[in-house]
């Protein structure tokens, strides 16, 4: 037999099965050491020679070409550029190709060259390098192909934009890499898949319709081609199917975060770009920078003539010009930022800020517009004037990005449901509205003040009607009929800054407002909960009270602690007292008339054995919900037949070089969190319905400092699988761990959850630690001892526990689970529910279907209650 060594320690094969013998005991974890950064990213580039390769080939072309020195870029572009006139007028065939290889400037060599290693890297590393060199020139030449025939055929209908773009030329390595990909995209998991293809359909969409240029149409046909492209490159284990994925609060949060945040960056795309190809991008005209002659301006609107065309193009002008209403052209954008922060944390007040912008953006398109198309009637210095029938259809092409916003925003609501505290919301509006008063008595006060400077004449009414004016972005204001020129300096500066610095007021307030959690508010509890948990302990559960959703309660005294929620007028209290023994009852029964003040009623929801007597002598009811399963560690070993199972998946990770590491989530590289939160969000994706909540936690759970993580770990450093661990406390000390969090990579080894659990019960015997509790398996029940009758006022409560433990099982395996925790041949102790009244069964019951699935409709709520009561 060859032994392999560990830095666990000496692990000897198994004997041949067929002799009869068991395998060999495992006594030591079998340690191991995860990959810091450093180490993944010298993992990551050694993998990507084609890569690398391709940033040497644009390197070369563009020195070779001379782009890189602004050498005779219009004659290289006319050799190997792609475009209507070159691959179609001037049949040059190869242009498809070379235009892939070609950077066209500084800029974009050094853009290409950073695509190619991180962006083409990245697809090589998942799809391999032969696949990787398909995908990039596959999608390059079909996307660059199809994006000049288009142009073609826009230009044969004299539409806008291709007749625009037609005499364009484009050498553009990015369309090959951004094919490629979007190709790899459907080959990864279900947590990169989904971001990086939302954000690359983002990204195109916005450079298309903000910047308009032929690469931008490229490239967005490139991630079109590149994802059929990824399915046929992609390693089937499985048929192929079409399946709608489920996405976790965290992901969703973060992928309309992200589009948000894309979309913020479309007004900036246009601006740098100055161009005028597309709808958005009209804008442009807004930011004319040559300055208007006070005496011009007075002559094409004099008070006793009527507003003119020219007249409102001098006051369209008018209205950009100077350093604030150019800062404040670019409040959309950075209020969208802000919401995007504020959406990515769960945040209300973030979903409403995204909702009221996008809102305004909407409203006040057409005002834009109109403004747009008196100042660009003679048509822009290189395209033909466009007719009112392609205006109105490029002004509805521009409200697609804020309605498509607002309806993602409507769609995902529910995810964004952490509120800031009221005290905070008010404090915004009152500090707001002040500002807001201050600021426009000042334009007022100094406007009148001043009446004599203002140009073209205006009366005090007329400067009253102006302040709120300045407020509203330039591009916002619509067709002007009305419009002042300040030629003091008072006037000038309150002219130009009332409104930034209302804006610069209102982003600081939001800031606040979104840095206040509701959480915060409880800090103090929060701390003081953690406290008793530490002295007195709250059982293996205890620790759940800390979870999101659970509002700390505490005795008059300070030393009992009872966390709950309420749903549906239903205070569920989670778990056993915290509190000294002997002061159970007291604690219990203050609670109790805490939620009679309330009117609530109080239900107690997995309280372990030794607490129902309080219930009992209170004359409550309670019944089984679950089962929890302790294995004591203080003598742990695996000796016996009946632990064969879990020696024989413990020894042979050991002998496949699979390891084990204790650790923290703060202990953890970026590579590590990385790949947890794409293991925990490929379970979700691959789950019949959302992930649950209330005793079972998260990836935020998972970032609690008093948390443990055992991890699964490959030869070659891969996290394979990841479990999380509560603490147990008693008397300041741990005591014991409780399992939470278990989730597995699809591509784990079979029996690495048996591998993980046997190494985390060595880890825990090796400290000291009395128990592990794999904890409660919900909904799950041990049989009914012989002879036992089933008390008939719970008959409908098991009814629905029955019912939702069949609906959830295809999806969440609780009684799979409760088969597999039987491996570690646990004590089973039974875990409770007391009520007090049995007519209030089917409201609780309703409100535990809330608690586990909170985004449950109300329908099917009512479904859910209706179904209580009847027997099978």
């Amino acid at each position: 037999m060859n032994d392999k060594t560990t830095p666990g320690g000496e692990v000897p094969e198994s004997s041949p099965q067929g002799a009869g013998a068991a395998p060999e005991l495992l006594t030591q974890p079998p340690t191991g050491r995860l990959r810091d950064t450093k180490e993944w990213l010298d993992g990551f580039f050694r993998r990507i020679p084609f890569s690398f390769l391709m940033a040497a080939v644009f390197l070369a072309t563009s020195i070779l070409s001379a782009t890189v020195f602004h050498g005779n870029i219009n004659a290289v572009k006319d050799s190997w550029g792609l475009g209507v006139d070159t691959t179609l007028d001037a049949g040059k065939w190869w242009t498809p190709l070379s235009a892939l290889l070609i950077p066209q400037d500084v800029m974009g060599t050094v853009v290409a060259m950073l695509g190619a290693v991180l962006l083409l890297g990245l697809a090589e590393r998942t799809l391999g390098t032969r696949k990787a060199a398909l995908a990039f020139f596959a999608t390059g030449l079909i996307a660059g192909t199809l994006g000049v025939l288009l142009q073609w055929l826009g230009t044969l209908t004299w539409e806008w934009w291709s007749t625009g773009a037609s005499t364009a030329i484009t050498m553009d390595p990015l369309t090959g890499v951004i094919g490629a990909i979007a190709a790899a995209t459907g080959s990864m998991g279900a947590l990169w898949r989904r971001r990086i293809r939302v954000v690359l359909f983002a990204f195109m969409l916005i450079f298309l319709l903000y910047s308009g240029d032929p690469e931008d149409l490229y490239r967005l046909v490139a991630v079109l081609v590149g994802l059929p492209l990824g399915v046929l490159l992609a390693p089937r284990s499985k048929p192929l199917t079409v399946k709608v994925l489920h996405s976790s609060h965290r992901e969703t949060r973060t992928l309309v975060a992200a589009v948000v945040l894309v979309t913020a960056v479309g007004p900036i795309v246009a601006f740098l770009g100055s161009t005028d190809l597309t709808p958005f991008a009209f804008g442009s005209y807004l930011f004319m920078n040559d300055p208007i002659d006070p005496s011009t301006l007075t002559a094409v609107c004099r008070g006793d003539m009527p507003i003119t065309r020219q007249c409102i193009r001098q006051l369209a002008r008018l209205g950009s010009q100077g350093p604030g209403m150019f800062v404040m052209s670019f409040v959309p954008v950075v209020l969208l930022g802000l919401a995007a922060w504020g959406l990515y944390r769960g945040r209300r007040f973030g979903w409403w800020l995204a909702v009221s912008v996008n809102s305004a953006i909407l409203l006040f398109a057409p005002g834009s517009f109109g403004v747009v198309r008196v100042i660009a009637q003679g048509g822009s210095p290189s395209h033909r004037p466009f007719d009112a029938s392609e205006l109105v259809i490029w002004v509805v092409t521009a409200a697609l990005v804020p309605v498509g916003s607002l309806i993602m925003l409507v769609a995902t609501r529910k995810h964004f449901g952490i509120r800031a505290p009221r005290g905070a919301v008010r404090r915004f509006w009152l500090v707001l509205g002040a500002g807001f008063v201050v600021l426009t008595a000042a334009y007022i006060f100094s406007a009148l003040v001043n009446l004599a400077a203002i140009v073209p004449h205006t009366s005090p009414w007329q400067v009253i009607l102006e302040a709120p004016r300045r407020f509203i972005p330039p591009h916002f204001l619509g067709r002007p009929t009305h419009a002042v020129m300040p030629r003091h300096s008072a006037v000038s500066w309150a002219f130009q800054w009332c409104g930034p610095v209302f804006w610069a007021l209102f982003a600081a307030l939001v800031v606040w407002v979104l840095s206040r959690s509701p959480r915060l508010a409880m800090a103090h509890d929060a701390d003081a909960f953690r406290a008793l948990l530490r002295r007195h302990g709250g059982g293996s559960l205890g620790h759940m009270g800390t979870w999101e959703g659970n509002t700390p309660w505490f005795t008059r005294d300070g030393e009992g602690a009872l966390p709950y929620r309420v749903v549906n007028g239903n205070a569920i209290a989670l778990g056993d007292p915290v509190c000294a023994p002997h002061r159970a009852e007291e604690t219990i029964r203050e609670f109790l008339a805490f939620c009679d003040e309330h009117n609530w009623t109080p239900v107690f929801y997995s309280i372990h054995p030794q607490y129902l007597p309080v219930f009992e002598d209170l004359g409550w009811h309670h019944m089984s919900v679950g089962e929890e399963t302790v294995v004591h560690t203080a003598d742990f070993s695996m000796k016996g037949k009946h632990w064969q199972s879990v020696r024989t998946a413990l020894n042979k990770a050991v002998r496949e070089g699979k390891t084990t590491v204790w650790t923290s989530w703060a202990e953890l590289p970026f590579a590590a969190t990385t790949e947890i939160a794409a293991i925990s969000e490929a379970w979700v994706a691959e789950s019949d319905l959302p992930e649950m909540g209330f005793t079972l936690g998260g990836l935020d759970e998972l970032r609690d400092p008093d948390v443990r993580l055992m991890l699964a770990l490959a030869e070659d450093g891969r996290i394979e699988a990841v479990t999380s661990w509560m603490p147990m406390y008693q008397d300041g000390e741990i005591i014991g761990w409780t399992l939470d969090f278990m989730r597995r990579s699809p591509e784990s080894f079979n029996g690495v959850m048996e591998f993980l659990i046997a190494s985390a019960a060595l880890h825990m015997r090796d400290e000291g630690c009395r128990y592990m509790s794999l904890s409660g398996a919900p909904l799950a029940t041990k049989p009914a001892a012989p002879g036992a009758e089933e008390p008939e006022d719970v008959a409908g409560m098991d009814v629905f526990l029955a019912w939702l433990s069949r609906t959830l099982e295809p999806a969440y395996g609780f009684s799979s689970l409760f088969r597999f925790k039987a491996k570690f041949h646990p004590e089973y102790v039974t875990l409770s529910m007391a009520y007090q009244d049995v007519l209030a069964l089917p409201g609780i019951g309703v409100a535990l279907g809330k608690a586990y699935l909170p985004d449950v409709s109300t329908r099917e709520a009512v479904a859910l209650a209706r179904s209580l009561g009847r027997k099978d």
